[in-house]
């Protein structure tokens, strides 16, 4: 789950981080009075939204005077923010942030994520900050420094002196990054996160460091332990479809293609998407319904995905071990009756009670084929989404 920086940005100051005053509202003339308050300026205001690359698609700007930027804040509310990592949808912008503009003399780079190879908690960090640490890992890979934090000890404070040094810092910038790196390990570690990002991390004018923008990632599998993170969700940042889908149960991440897919196993869903794009179609979705797909959840999970406008086909594909094919039929027979979709549904059913599923859906007198392996129904799929 991504939450907002000033949500991300008031967890930092609780493991005392050091950030700028901030202030958040709903409204341009709450930004203007906000801006006031922190004035004399300039000042920086943000879009709040869950993307990365808001700058370049001017959700962040400089601004010298409070009107300013109350300007900005009316420009954006109630808009949507088109970034490089949103997709061309966007985001909904439904607060700005604003702050003190900061005299920067250097900027860095700090992160702290699991390394999967490891199995532990890394910390990255760079000199060059500022900029996307994907294309500087692929053109200056020396300029990343790697820590790996023994899941047994903990972080030690020499791991961030070491990276203090390697990053070209001196005197008490040496010790103040020591602690921001402690920090970002205990939040990461205590609050069970995915990632901690802070780009750029700054050495001010004055020599000290700061926190311009932080971002937090939560891991979903621990929110049941930390329901004060669970509170800081969006649901407007996201698909209206995952949280319907999260409700139901099941895994659905939208695509752009125009073939839906519905499949039961995160490896068979992998499978079925990636045969559909080798015969020359496209996914819609990847949707798994779970290895105990029921006749509930079958509907539920067609009418997300006839939810998506580009949908110009179904395909089922469904492993019958303790499921029973002929409840999935049963279930999409159910569906296609209900919803009365007039788009073509392609079903490959194998396993538990396959035969008598097939049969189900064979005399059903519905707009569904039945493809007896996966290739086949594949091909089908591809072939009715084309026409």
């Amino acid at each position: 789950m991504n939450i907002h920086e000033y949500q991300a940005k008031e967890i930092f100051k609780q493991y005392g981080l050091p950030v700028a005053p901030f202030y958040v509202s709903t409204k341009a003339t709450g930004i203007g009075k906000a801006a006031y308050e922190l004035s004399p300026g300039p000042f920086i205001v943000k879009c709040q939204v869950h993307s990365g690359a808001r700058g370049k698609a001017g959700g962040v700007a400089l601004v010298e005077t409070p009107a300013q930027a109350e300007a900005f804040a009316a420009k954006w509310l109630g808009k949507r923010l088109v970034t490089t990592q949103s997709g061309p949808e966007g985001k909904p912008v439904n607060r700005i942030l604003i702050e003190n503009a900061t005299e920067i003399n250097r900027e860095l780079y700090l992160s702290a994520t699991i390394d999967r190879a490891n199995a532990a908690l890394t910390v990255i960090a760079s000199s060059s900050g500022g900029m996307s640490i994907e294309e500087l890992a692929k053109t200056n890979p020396e300029k990343i420094i790697k820590a790996t934090i023994d899941p047994l000890t903990g972080p030690q404070p020499f791991q961030g002196r070491e990276i203090a040094y390697k990053l070209g810092l001196e005197g008490k910038q040496v010790n103040q990054f020591a602690k921001i790196f402690s920090g970002v390990c205990r939040m990461f570690i205590e609050k069970d996160l995915s990632l901690v990002e802070i780009n750029p991390l700054v050495v001010t004018r004055s020599g000290e460091l700061l926190c311009c923008d932080a971002k937090i990632n939560t891991d979903a599998y621990a929110a049941y332990r930390h329901p004060e993170l669970a509170e800081l969700d969006d649901p407007s940042q996201e698909d209206p479809r995952i949280a319907t889908a999260v409700a139901s149960g099941f895994s659905y991440v939208p695509l752009r293609g125009n073939i839906g897919c519905m499949v039961n196993g995160a490896g068979l869903a992998m499978g079925t998407m990636d045969i559909i794009k080798n015969l020359g179609g496209e996914p819609a979705n990847f949707l798994d319904v779970g290895g105990t797909a029921t006749k509930e959840r079958v509907m539920e999970a067609f009418k997300v995905i006839l939810e998506d406008p580009n949908v110009k086909c179904i395909m089922v594909n469904i492993f019958g071990g303790i499921v029973r094919c002929d409840m999935i039929a049963e279930g999409i027979k159910g569906a296609v009756e209900q919803i009365n979709t007039k788009v073509p549904v392609v079903v490959r059913l194998e396993g538990n009670q396959a035969e008598v599923g097939e049969k189900i859906l064979n005399e059903c007198e519905l707009n569904i084929v039945s493809a007896r392996d996966l290739r086949q129904a594949a091909t089908l799929a591809v072939q009715a989404a084309a026409k």
